[in-house]
């Protein structure tokens, strides 16, 4: 029995059927919400990204036939709308789950423990990396730099912060998620589903009840160099050597013998210190 190379799932080639269409109903829908999107540039193309928005909020990923909707409705060719979609993470371009667990495995994330989040969610979950659990709940993904490295390790879902993590606290979240139960990030709005979120981004309001007013700001921690810049907060602790109490107030003035940082006034280097002479540079190679 012979077998085409189509048998293996390799490609032969052969063009790509053009996508489907949505609906009638669903396409007068979103035509309505891209044309509300559209007049808000000066220059239509400049829509692209949120009506991508958009059509991810309908089908909770972009799709051949959302990329074909927003061509049409910008005058650009699938190409140039392919080209964005696969450019940007924030897009996904397979079905994914009610809530996106995305763990920062960036460096400061992952010396505090990101990396031990994401391979025990892994674990727990029973997924890889940008892949969806069973019940269709949740994808789980690393992600890069939240700038919120001063609550580090963060965890977000569907791009609220959940600061301060650790392997134990990241698994209870993701099990209230799948079971249902209400799940509170550390600061910001109330977590919505995925779809609901894209509609967000794309720019219509978030219209329940206390969302806008629980969005909040910079957390403390973020705050406070701001804080010490206008005088409204006293200087840092200093910690003082292991086996020392820590104190309130500036350490003393050095020693010659103590190692000063490179802020502090020059120090003798071996060219200028007499006792200790550099003696003359050494050609390459000797």
């Amino acid at each position: 029995m012979t077998t085409s190379s189509s048998d293996h799932g390799v490609s032969l080639g052969m063009p790509e059927l053009p996508a489907p269409a949505y609906p009638d109903d669903v396409r007068a829908r979103l035509e309505a919400d891209a044309r509300e999107v559209i007049a808000r540039y000066p220059d239509s193309r400049s829509a692209l990204l949120p009506l991508l928005h958009l059509v991810q909020s309908e089908e909770g990923h972009v799709t051949r036939t959302g990329m074909r909707f927003c061509a049409e409705m910008l005058d650009l060719t699938t190409a140039e709308v392919t080209a964005v979609a696969t450019f940007y993470t924030m897009y996904r371009r397979r079905p994914s789950g009610d809530y996106q667990v995305g763990v920062c495995t960036n460096t400061l994330c992952a010396v505090m423990g990101g990396d031990a989040i994401f391979e025990e969610l892994q674990e727990h979950l029973g997924v890889g990396n940008g892949e969806t659990t069973g019940d269709g709940k949740v994808t789980l993904e690393h992600i890069e730099c939240n700038a919120a490295c001063d609550f580090a390790p963060v965890v977000m879902v569907n791009w609220e912060f959940f600061d301060n993590q650790t392997p134990e606290s990241a698994k209870r979240m993701v099990d209230d998620l799948r079971a249902g139960r209400e799940v509170s990030p550390t600061r910001g709005a109330p977590l919505c589903t995925f779809k609901e979120t894209a509609r967000i981004l794309a720019g219509f309001p978030d219209t329940r009840e206390g969302a806008v007013e629980a969005t909040g700001s910079a957390g403390p921690a973020s705050l406070v160099g701001l804080k010490l810049a206008k005088g409204e907060a006293a200087p840092a602790r200093v910690v003082h050597p292991r086996g020392e109490a820590p104190r309130d107030t500036p350490p003393h003035e050095p020693s010659p013998s103590e190692h000063l940082s490179s802020h502090d006034a020059p120090q003798d280097t071996s060219a200028s210190d007499p006792s200790h002479p550099s003696g003359p540079a050494a050609e390459e190679g000797e």
